[in-house]
């Protein structure tokens, strides 16, 4: 099986739920091959700073429907606190 190549952030790499959501949704999928490194940085940080697997999923719902709707980072997050 071959992997999707899809870029990670500045400081994260792409968790593999994340990978697999997004290849299965290709209008978050080209917004996010635009996004900066920076950005994509930003939305994995938040993905996975979930404590909760649930959380977690939830937060890759989301996501999916903002980056569908063209927003390039995540909304009211402080943001990566590791960069």
């Amino acid at each position: 099986m071959v992997k999707a190549a899809i870029q990670g952030g500045v400081v994260h790499t792409m968790p593999a739920d994340l990978r697999a959501a997004l290849i299965a949704t290709p209008a978050a999928l080209a917004v996010w091959e635009d996004i900066t490194p920076l950005a994509r940085n930003e939305w994995i940080c938040w993905v996975i700073s979930g404590k909760k697997a649930e959380t977690r999923g939830i937060r890759i719902k989301k996501a999916l429907s903002k980056l569908k709707g063209g927003m390039r980072r995540p909304c009211c997050w402080a943001g990566c606190p590791h960069r």
